[in-house]
């Protein structure tokens, strides 16, 4: 007798998934191509375009390009003499009578006249800061001219001594922390400019940006402003709030200018 055997017919189900199985594998693979061709994500920009947030620590994969603080010592005594930054900048500003500045670094401090000068004029001549409000220009000069003022970069030693001179302790405890400004001088303390500030160091906000701040607080004194408070909790800081040792409750803000217009806070 001669047995016929029956094949199963195959299950059709499977037939169907196959196809489905494969378009979302080739949809996982795109996606993850993609994921790995796009840029880094920046870090937190405070701006007055972007929402202020308190800034929290950096989620998995994120790349920071910006340094929180410098890497390694501080020298904290220099020689006491000055390089200043040659030739003269651009006028900066849109109106207003011409107040000119010279700048200067401590020799012996690591840093670079020329790069300093950069930073300063870049600062200035954003239209987030004094500038902004049409009320001024502003432009740097060189060492040997006549100028309103002088913005130093001292090592906190002689920061220290020339703060002193015009009757301002910047000491935390025994060490010479903040920067200061005495009639006709703008002395940015050079610990500051390397390892920022406590607040911001905390808050995860960018070395830059400190910089930016500590520049318009300082200039802002030499322009006749006082120290301002904190006008409400989460709020930006005005740029005359003592950034350098507290927020007072405000989230940090490096310019005195902001959503394009005067930014402050009840004066002190």
């Amino acid at each position: 007798m001669t047995i016929i055997r029956r094949h199963a017919a195959p299950d059709r189900r499977w037939v169907l998934a196959v196809p489905l199985i494969v378009l979302i594998v080739v949809a996982i693979a795109g996606l993850i191509r993609q994921r790995a061709a796009a840029p880094p994500v920046p870090p937190s920009a405070l701006s007055e375009s972007a929402p202020v947030v308190r800034p929290t620590s950096a989620p998995r994969g994120f790349v920071r390009t910006d340094p929180i603080r410098m890497a390694g010592p501080v020298p904290t005594r220099g020689g006491g003499k000055f390089d200043y930054a040659a030739g003269r900048g651009r006028v900066l500003g849109y109106t207003g009578p011409v107040r000119r500045f010279r700048v200067a670094v401590e020799r012996g401090g690591t840093e670079d006249v020329r790069a300093f000068a950069a930073a300063v004029e870049k600062t200035l001549g954003d239209p987030r800061s004094w500038i902004g409000n049409r009320e001024l220009r502003l432009q740097r000069v060189g060492g040997a001219e006549a100028a309103d003022f002088t913005i130093f970069l001292a090592t906190r030693d002689t920061a220290a001594a020339l703060c002193s001179s015009g009757g301002l302790d910047i000491r935390a405890g025994r060490t010479p922390y903040t920067s200061c400004r005495t009639t006709g001088r703008v002395i940015i303390n050079l610990d500051r400019w390397w390892l920022s500030a406590a607040p911001y160091v905390v808050a995860k906000v960018p070395l830059a940006t400190y910089r930016q701040y500590v520049i318009n607080h300082e200039v802002g004194h030499e322009l006749g402003e006082g120290h301002q408070a904190c006008p409400a909790p989460g709020a930006a800081a005005p740029v005359m709030v003592q950034q350098t040792l507290s927020l007072d409750g405000c989230v940090p803000y490096a310019w005195p200018r902001r959503a394009n217009r005067p930014y402050a806070g009840r004066r002190l």
